[in-house]
Parts: C-alpha cells; sequence; structure tokens
C-alpha cells in the first residue's frame, strides 16, 4: 500500500465550521465555529460525551455532509464547495470508512465485499483480484476470503471492513468507533492493526472513540465538547 500524499503539510483544514441541524421549528447547534489541522501521515483521536459532534464532524472531513458555514480542505481540496457527483468520485478516491457495526454485505464473501469500492474505479478484474488480494493480506485474512460475513468472528469481520476500506490506497481512513462492538481482545488486535497502518503503511487516520484505552494508541487525542475542541494530547 503506497502512501498518496507527502509526509509533509497539513491533510485535512477545518475552518470556522458550524454544522445546524433543523428539527421543525428548533436548530440544533452541534458544531460552533470548529477549526482542526490534521498533519498528513497522523493518527488523530476524536473523543467525547454522545451528541458532542464527533461523527458529524468525521462526516464532514468524509465529505458525507457539508457545514453549515466554514470550510473544509483535505489534501488542499475545498471539499464543501465540490458538488454531490463530484464528492462522490472525490470519496472513492480519497477516502476509506470504517464502521462500528462492520457494514458488510451478508450475501457477498469476504474478498467479494472487499472488492466493492473498487466497482466505482476503472481498474479490470484482474487488476481488482490483485488489489483485493493484497487488501486482505494485510489485514491477516488471505486464508478466509471465501467466507462469507456469517461464519466470521467480530474480530474478522471488523478486518474484512479495514480491508475494503484501504483497498483503494485511499488518502484518509475515518474511523467511526472501529472496536465498540468488539471485546477487548478482539479490540487490541485490531488497534494494532490501524497502528500498522499508520506506522508502516503511512496511512492518515482520523478515528471517533468513547474508549480511553483505543484514543490510547492515537498519536494525538483531542476531545469534543459542547461543539468545540479542547484537551489536546499529542505523544
Amino acid at each position: 500500500m503506497s502512501q498518496n500524499q507527502s509526509n509533509n503539510g497539513t491533510l485535512v483544514a477545518v475552518d470556522g465550521v458550524e454544522k445546524v441541524f433543523h428539527r421543525g421549528a428548533e436548530d440544533i447547534h452541534v458544531l460552533a465555529g470548529l477549526s482542526l489541522e490534521v498533519p498528513n501521515g497522523q493518527f488523530l483521536a476524536l473523543m467525547g460525551p454522545s451528541g458532542s459532534g464527533k461523527t458529524t464532524l468525521l462526516n464532514l472531513i468524509g465529505g458525507l455532509d457539508r457545514p453549515t458555514t466554514g470550510s473544509v480542505q483535505v489534501g488542499g481540496e475545498r471539499i464543501d464547495e465540490l458538488s454531490d457527483r463530484q464528492l462522490a468520485h472525490w470519496r472513492a478516491r480519497h477516502v476509506g470508512f470504517i464502521f462500528q457495526l462492520y457494514n458488510l454485505m451478508p450475501g457477498l464473501n469476504a474478498e467479494r465485499n472487499v472488492e466493492l469500492p473498487l466497482l466505482l474505479t476503472h481498474l479490470s478484474k484482474a487488476g481488482r483480484a490483485e488489489h483485493v488480494r493484497t487488501a486482505l493480506a494485510i489485514v491477516g485474512l488471505s486464508h478466509r476470503a471465501k467466507h462469507y460475513p456469517r461464519t466470521l468472528s467480530g474480530g474478522e469481520q471488523q478486518r474484512v471492513g479495514i480491508a475494503r476500506a484501504i483497498v483503494t490506497d485511499p488518502t484518509l481512513l475515518l474511523c467511526d468507533e472501529p472496536t465498540g462492538d468488539l471485546d477487548r481482545k478482539a479490540g487490541d488486535e485490531i488497534l494494532d492493526l490501524l497502528q500498522a497502518l499508520n506506522r508502516e503503511h503511512g496511512k492518515t487516520i482520523i478515528m471517533v472513540t468513547h474508549d480511553p484505552h483505543a484514543s490510547a494508541r492515537a498519536a494525538r487525542t483531542l476531545h469534543l465538547d459542547k461543539g468545540q475542541l479542547r484537551g489536546e494530547g499529542e505523544k
């Protein structure tokens, strides 16, 4: 897995972002003038209570949502200014998503689940197969390629999810509670894998978590509360 960006500079720049959701006549202010910079190659953990805006911020960085005001840049590109079609293509090239509940297709085996993001690319069938083999090897699941999700443990399903996230060699990995549905042993194995992707493959990772044990694996931790970032720690 190669690294899509150089080791220097800021990869993610969130500037003065506000996010307001409308519920009937009520305005719900989730993010309040928030700014954040993430250097290329960093492993960042975002912590905070439920409802603090962690997942909202992750969705803005991943181009799944747009800010009410402010700007979001990734790799120097203002993704908040892209059209929906442009955003879809941008996400396919640059972002790998890792979810708490894996989001695997139950009717597809592991290698077919991992292949799904590649169907949006111009790779040949043989090219897709090579990428899938590489991704499954990185997560240690080459021997489970033909297995369906129902026959895999929770930790193995999350590994398939991670393989799917990295199969396009994305610029950025966004993880939303990646160990939240796993026991401690399986969770530690997933955290080991994320650290290896960061340290050995140069992947920039932003991870939302409630778990201090998980956040301790990141190089930097920020706390989100009432729409603002605070309490920065860096290793």
